[in-house]
């Protein structure tokens, strides 16, 4: 009897929290480029990362290559982060940082010019670089003392004030570069801000609180850079594209690809931006019937055109994290639900002159 009162009492407190939980939910609306973007054909090379025995993905949220094509996958696994690197063929080749101090809660790896290898490392407030060869040459940021993922604040809390600590990183969540070699920092979960620092990481600037006007943030959660060093921001809860000078001057906001999980720019000549409207790690089947494309665009917003959608299959998105687009129409993007690399060959409509 007492057994039955238990149960019975537990399922009464779920029933009556469920509406608790609806309220304030908000179904978001299809992205504004979605009826009119033409679809991109596609393809995805089915089990293109070989791991070896007894070693597997957990939720794989960075992944990048270099100028030799060679993947880095920065995944979480257990209850640390694991960052591998494999061939260009998908082969691995072997685990970098191996219990590191640095490495807690996996958010982003990205790639330099000059081929170092830099993750970004949500739980420990912390950015490591590593060279080609797999040393760490700088950090920036600190792990708090308290070893573990500040939790995000509850429900109606004020966000942190500025101006914020030039060092320290609240759960940061990407970084890209400037030609001259300056860094930014999307920082992310906790400050909402992007911090600029030069390339021995020194402090510059930054600029941003949480909000929802100009030059603020809800979320920063990717950031990118054009070749004349135009700073791309992923605002993800205000779901839309900042574009900053490299002085992080506004330019200009694109509101019209849903909300960007993860932005990528390819090396051009001709430089293309990519967009994720990313099904959310909720598995809210509402979410996930108005989201799972990813945008392709010209730098100025203009959408050329998209492709995938939000499931399970090849082909198909489970949230997709982080895109590394270095080979433009081929390109790796990182998943979390999956727990998996998918590498994509897209296969755009090509245009013939006119016989005028």
């Amino acid at each position: 009897m007492r057994r039955c009162l238990g149960f019975c009492l537990v399922v009464l407190v779920l029933f009556s929290a469920r509406p608790l939980f609806a309220q304030g939910f908000q179904v978001p609306e299809r992205a504004k480029a979605f009826a009119t973007a033409p679809d991109i054909p596609y393809d995805s090379v089915a089990n293109f990362l070989k791991m070896p025995p007894n070693i597997y993905l957990g939720e794989s949220v960075g992944v990048a290559r270099n100028s030799k094509n060679e993947v880095f996958v920065f995944n979480r696994n257990g209850e640390s982060s694991r960052l591998f690197k494999f061939d260009a063929n998908g082969n691995f080749v072997r685990e970098i940082g191996k219990d590191l101090y640095g490495f807690a809660f996996a958010h982003t790896v990205r790639v330099d010019k000059d081929d170092n290898v830099w993750a970004v490392d949500e739980g420990t407030n912390m950015v490591i670089k590593f060279d080609p060869n797999g040393k760490v040459i700088m950090l920036m940021g600190r792990r708090p003392e308290s070893h573990g993922l500040v939790p995000s604040p509850a429900r109606g809390t004020p966000p942190p004030m500025a101006p914020y600590p030039p060092y320290v990183f609240s759960r940061p969540t990407d970084i890209t570069w400037d030609p001259q070699g300056n860094s930014y920092v999307a920082d992310g979960y906790g400050f909402s801000r992007v911090a600029k620092y030069d390339k021995n990481g020194m402090f510059i600037k930054s600029i941003g609180t949480r909000g929802t006007q100009p030059y603020q943030f809800n979320t920063p959660h990717g950031i990118t850079s054009d070749a004349n060093g135009n700073i791309y921001v992923a605002d993800r809860g205000n779901r839309r594209i900042q574009v900053f000078s490299s002085d992080l001057v506004l330019r200009a906001i694109y509101d019209h690809v849903g909300a960007p999980w993860t932005v990528c720019i390819t090396p051009g000549p001709h430089q293309y931006l990519y967009s994720s409207n990313s099904n959310p790690d909720n598995n809210d089947s509402r979410v996930a019937a108005v989201s799972g494309e990813v945008y392709k665009m010209e730098l100025d917003g203009t959408v050329v055109g998209k492709f995938g959608q939000a499931g399970k299959s090849l082909k198909d998105f489970t949230t997709i994290h982080e895109i590394d687009c270095r080979i433009d129409n081929d390109l790796v993007v990182g998943e979390i639900d999956g727990y998996r690399v998918q590498h994509l060959m897209l296969h755009p409509t090509t245009r013939t002159p006119s016989s005028n």
